[in-house]
């Protein structure tokens, strides 16, 4: 039985030839009649209705009638409502649309409902329905991290920002790299995942990560790159679930053992408290790092268990050749020594490989090492920074070819010890606002006017003396902190350069950036509010950088387009330091420089050496002939100058015009 209306029997009937799901209510929303073909798509008969309301509706779509139905129940007019979304009786979604028609029998109102239904919308809402539960569930369940091709942040769920302690402003439109700790090592990681991902391949491991107050931990992790309906990857979703205690009782179970499982060699826990000890007790030693050659091109050719081998046979060698030394392993293919031997002995041991060498399955493995030796107490007198003086070393002598054992000269273990100290001091200094800007005036060749001055930090500390430059800018970019001093020197530019705008003093400012700051796909807005809040017009602002800058930018797309919209807001780009580095100038096309700074180095000697002149010469020329300004740098002498504005160069800059000088000098001059 449908019909619970005695008084519509008669058109019981009627209605029942309905094609589509129908039901009807009376003035009162009631429903008293439900079609055979409503039960059959909803599966719910009409005695479901006796006591409740419209179960199948939606609390929005309830509302929505209830809001509109003394419209529906006086007007003659179909009332349609599309798209809506029912559920079954089973709580399936069903997408769909409802055409209600109001009618009058018997003094009495009612309406008739008739839903469309289609079939590919059912399960369209039914599947996104289910990717929405699945989303929820992820995202409850671990800490997301959306990252967009470039490796650059777009989004992070609340569970991942408790756990790491950044804010959305710190990290959305910032490197994914940031994440990962600050060594070499870890940005290789870093490198695996994003290249895995972009070859469409998805990535699982455990990965060591670093909170924004330094705290280490780890995660389970699993990247998926994500593609549209053209296959091409949209994006990269991160999936982490953290598992820092389970590394934890690892590594407390490595210290109790104190010894690496693989090899039988010492730990790196067990080879800092050795150290320690040592120090301690002021015994002194040799302080030996060895690491193997093209280590992992070895491992691709050979499988695990005879990487096993190789690593074993190669332990042995150690033990032999460093007999009453203590020898740890400190990484996949590093190993330390705690040794009294002498030097010459230590770099015997490239020769000893070569006269024993490691044969695996009746092959010989050409194994050589690179080396570092750093003395305790002659060298260094710490065991972190007798590890940054190895490590130092050894990044030397990779890049000198490897195979090669050496140690550092006196003057790079003073320079060691002073940037040490620069690292610790540099985030005091920061926070404190230690630094000040000095101005190096620039000069018009033909004109002989001061037209520009580049903007230069300076930093005088009270145990480290003054820290120049070309000291303070390498130690900032490899400990992070070059983004602050660059939002520094961009602050400091702007106020000056507005205030001597003011003063009926149009001068323009220029400033050093670096690639990692434009890796920040949010510079341009940060230039420009920058701009904004000093009141300072675009084209007083220069941004000078380097060629090593230019060649690793003309290879980013995104670099590139953030370069040209500031180009287009009227800023210049200056190509500083031309002339030192790369053969390839393939950047001159895809960047918009619009000045270059010949370096200082060929200045120097310029009135002394012919073949410099004309160098010189045709790097001006050059410079020219591509439609832009040429500065040379380092000009100290008249003579120097005289040559080059016979040479036809633009401006100068150098110890002839002036010194740095603070911005109360800079206007004296003018």
């Amino acid at each position: 039985m449908f019909l619970i209306e005695e008084s519509l029997n008669l058109s019981n009937t009627v209605f029942n030839h309905l094609p589509t799901p129908s039901f009807m209510t009376n003035n009162v929303g009631k429903i008293v009649w439900w079609s055979q073909e409503a039960e059959k798509q909803f599966g719910y008969t009409i005695d479901d209705f006796q006591d409740t309301d419209v179960p199948l509706f939606t609390d929005y779509t309830q509302g929505h009638f209830t809001a509109n139905w003394e419209a529906i129940l006086h007007t003659e007019d179909p009332f349609e409502v599309s798209p809506v979304v029912l559920y079954s009786k089973d709580k399936k979604a069903i997408k769909t649309s409802i055409v209600a028609n109001s009618f009058a029998w018997q003094d009495m109102r009612y309406v008739l409902f008739q839903i469309k239904t289609d079939t590919n919308n059912l399960m369209e809402v039914s599947s996104f329905h289910e990717l929405q539960l699945i989303k929820k569930g992820l995202s409850d369940s671990f800490m997301l991290v959306y990252v967009d091709r470039e490796g650059l942040i777009m989004h992070a769920n609340d569970k991942f920002l408790k756990k790491s302690a950044w804010t959305p402003k710190r990290i959305i439109g910032k490197s994914f790299w940031q994440l990962l700790p600050d060594t070499p090592e870890h940005i290789a990681i870093g490198n695996q995942i994003i290249t895995r991902l972009r070859d469409g391949k998805t990535f699982q491991a455990a990965v060591e990560k670093i909170t924004k107050d330094g705290t280490v931990y780890w995660v389970n992790l699993l990247g998926i790159p994500v593609s549209d309906t053209q296959n091409n990857t949209s994006y990269f979703l991160l999936l982490e679930e953290e598992i820092t205690e389970k590394k934890l009782m690892q590594t407390k179970l490595e210290q109790i053992a104190y010894v690496d499982t693989e090899t039988g060699l010492l730990s790196r826990h067990r080879l800092e408290e050795v150290v320690n000890e040592y120090i301690d007790e002021k015994k002194s030693f040799s302080f030996v790092f060895i690491s193997i050659d093209q280590f992992y091109t070895l491992k691709e050719i050979f499988n695990d268990q005879t990487e096993t081998k190789m690593l074993n046979e190669f332990s042995k060698r150690l033990k032999i050749y460093f007999e009453d030394s203590i020898i740890a392993r400190s990484g996949r293919d590093d190993f330390a020594i705690v040794t009294p031997l002498s030097d010459w002995y230590i770099q015997g041991f490239t020769n000893y490989l070569k006269q024993n060498p490691i044969y695996l399955d009746s092959k010989v493995i050409p194994i050589t090492v690179s080396g570092a030796i750093t003395r305790y107490p002659e060298d260094q007198q710490s065991y972190l920074h007798l590890l940054k003086a190895t490590t130092n070393t050894i990044q030397k002598v990779k890049l000198e070819g490897g195979s090669m054992i050496t140690t550092l000269s006196k003057s790079d273990h003073s320079k060691l010890s002073r940037k040490v100290q620069i690292e610790k001091r540099l985030l005091e200094a920061l926070n404190h606002n230690d630094l000040h800007v000095m101005f190096l005036p620039q000069k018009d060749v033909k004109t002989g006017a001061i037209t520009s001055v580049e903007a230069l930090v300076r930093w005088e500390d009270s145990m480290l003396g003054t820290v120049s430059p070309e000291e303070l800018i390498p130690i900032a970019e490899e400990t992070g902190m070059i983004n602050e001093i660059g939002q520094y020197m961009l602050e400091k530019s702007c106020e000056q350069a507005a205030i001597w705008q003011r003063k009926g003093m149009p001068i323009k400012v220029s400033f050093n950036s670096s690639i990692r700051e434009f890796r920040d796909k949010n510079m341009v807005k940060t230039i420009r509010k920058v701009l904004e809040k000093y009141n300072c017009s675009p084209e007083l602002i220069q941004i000078e950088f380097t060629e090593k800058f230019a060649l690793e930018a003309e290879a980013e797309k995104a670099i590139v387009q953030q370069i040209q919209k500031l180009q287009q807001d009227g800023i210049v780009f200056v190509l500083d330091d031309f002339g030192t580095g790369y053969a390839s100038l393939r950047y001159l096309q895809m960047l918009p420089i619009g000045k270059l700074k010949i370096d200082k180095s060929f200045i120097n000697s310029i009135t002394q050496q012919e073949k410099l002149e004309k160098l010189v010469q045709g790097l001006v020329q050059f410079g020219q002939s591509l439609g832009l300004r040429v500065v040379a740098e380092g000009v100290e002498t008249a003579e120097q100058f005289e040559l080059l504005k016979q040479m036809g160069c633009d401006a100068v800059q150098g110890y002839y015009v002036s010194l740095p000088i603070s911005a109360e000098e800079v206007e004296e001059m003018l």
